[in-house]
C-alpha cells in the first residue's frame, strides 16, 4: 500500500491542476488508465495522498508506485536476467519424496522416500545409480557428508543410518531416539552428526564411532529440522511449537529462542556467511532472522499453503522455498521479493536443495518424481 504524503509535491500538483485544461486531463486519464491496468490502486492508496482532487490524488499515488518500482529496479532486473528451466524429472521412487540433498561436488542427488528407501541419482543424466535399503519405515531426511563419501539418513523407524555413498553399504546404525528421526545434518568438518526427533530431543553423534556425545533436551515439542552453522560452533533447530532455537554445539546449551511464527516451523537453514537464519512454517511464511540478535528482519509472504523446506543459494543472495501449495518459490533475500514461482509438481513440495555452484535446484514432492530446475 502506498503511503505518499509529500506536501511539496501535492502543492505543485494542485497548482498544476488549476492551470490544466480539460484536454490535458483527458490525456492524463488515458495514461492513468493504462498504468492502473497493470498496477491497480487500492482505495487507501488514493485516500492517503493529501489533496481534495481525486484526479490529482490518483496521479500522485501512481507517481509513488513508480517511485517504488524504480527504487527496486535492481530486484526486477535480477528477475529479468534469471532464467529458470525444468531440466529433468527423476522417476524411480514408488511413493512420495520427503527429502533431497545434492552432493558437495554437485554431481549426485540423494533422496529419501515414503517408500522406505534412499536413492542416489546422477544429476546430469537423471539415472538412478543406487537404491539403499535398510530402514523399515519411511525415510524422512538425507544429508551428504562434507567430503561426499557418506550419506546419513533419518527415519520414522527412530534410527539414523550412515551409508557408503559409493557402494551403498550401510556401515553404521545409530540408535538412541525413541521416536521418528525427522532431520539429520553433518557438521562442517564431517566429524559429527546432529539428529532431531519427535521425541523432543536433538542428539549429536560421533560419526566415526556412532557414539552419542550430547543430548539436547530443552525443548517443548518435536524437532522438525536441525542445521549446523557454517563455522560448526552452533546448531539451529525448529519445532512444531512455532519456535526456533540456537544451541552451542560444544556445550549443548540453548543460547537463544526465536519467536515469530504463529504455527509449526518445518525447516531451518543458515545462510552461507552464518549471519542469518531462514525458516519455513505451516503458517505459509518464510522468515529471515539475524542469527546474532535473534531479530526477525524479514517475512516473505506468497505461498498459499504451509512451507516445508527452505534453502539458501550458495552465494547467499537467494532463498528457495517448497510448499504444500505445489510450488517452489525463489526469493531475493535482500529485498524479500519473490522473483520466480516454479510449477511442476502435482502435490505438495517437501524438500528443496541448491547445487553447490548454484546452477540448479532440486525439489522433491509427494508426487514421487524429483525435479531438477536449471538456473542461468
Amino acid at each position: 500500500m502506498i503511503r505518499g504524503n509529500s506536501l511539496r509535491l501535492c502543492e505543485l500538483c494542485e497548482r498544476k491542476n488549476t492551470r490544466d485544461s480539460r484536454d490535458t486531463w483527458k490525456r492524463k486519464e488515458k495514461i492513468l488508465s493504462v498504468f492502473e491496468s497493470f498496477l491497480p490502486l487500492q482505495a487507501d492508496d488514493c485516500l492517503t495522498v493529501k489533496t481534495n482532487d481525486m484526479k490529482t490524488r490518483r496521479f500522485l499515488a501512481l507517481t509513488a508506485v513508480f517511485a517504488t518500482l524504480f527504487a527496486n529496479f535492481g530486484t526486477f532486473s535480477a528477475q529479468a536476467q534469471t532464467t529458470i528451466s525444468h531440466l529433468r524429472t527423476l522417476k524411480g521412487h514408488s511413493d512420495g519424496v520427503l527429502s533431497v540433498a545434492v552432493s558437495p561436488d554437485g554431481k549426485y542427488l540423494a533422496s529419501g522416500s515414503y517408500d522406505k528407501t534412499v536413492k542416489i541419482w546422477d544429476a546430469n543424466s537423471g539415472g538412478c545409480m543406487l537404491t539403499l535399503e535398510g530402514h523399515w519405515n519411511w525415510v524422512r531426511s538425507v544429508c551428504w557428508s562434507p567430503d561426499g563419501k557418506y550419506l546419513a539418513s533419518g527415519s520414522y523407524d527412530a534410527t539414523v543410518k550412515i551409508w557408503d555413498a559409493k557402494s551403498g553399504e550401510c556401515i553404521r546404525t545409530l540408535e538412541g531416539h525413541s521416536k521418528c528421526v525427522y532431520s539429520v545434518c553433518w557438521s562442517p568438518d564431517g566429524k559429527y552428526l546432529a539428529s532431531g526427533s519427535w521425541d523432543e530431543t536433538i542428539k549429536i553423534w560421533d560419526a566415526k564411532s556412532g557414539e552419542c556425545m550430547l543430548t539436547l533436551e530443552e525443548l517443548s515439542d518435536w524437532v522438525s529440522s536441525v542445521c549446523w552453522s557454517p563455522d560448526g560452533k552452533y546448531l539451529a533447530s525448529d519445532s512444531d511449537g512455532g519456535t526456533l532455537k540456537i544451541w552451542d554445539a560444544k556445550s549443548g546449551g540453548c543460547i537463544r529462542t526465536l519467536y515469530g511464527h504463529w504455527s509449526g516451523v518445518s525447516s531451518v537453514c543458515w545462510s552461507p556467511d552464518g549471519k542469518y537464519l531462514a525458516s519455513g512454517s505451516v503458517d505459509k511464511t518464510v522468515k529471515i532472522w539475524d542469527a546474532k540478535s535473534g531479530e526477525c528482519i524479514r517475512t516473505l509472504k506468497g505461498h498459499s499453503d504451509g512451507v516445508y523446506s527452505v534453502c539458501w543459494s550458495p552465494d547467499g543472495k537467494y532463498l528457495a522455498s517448497g510448499s504444500y501449495d505445489k510450488t517452489v518459490k525463489i526469493w531475493d533475500a535482500k529485498s524479500g521479493q519473490c522473483i520466480r514461482t516454479l510449477k511442476g509438481h502435482s502435490i505438495g513440495v517437501n524438500s528443496v536443495c541448491w547445487s553447490p555452484d548454484g546452477k540448479y535446484l532440486a525439489s522433491g514432492s509427494w508426487d514421487e518424481p524429483l525435479i531438477i530446475w536449471g538456473i542461468e
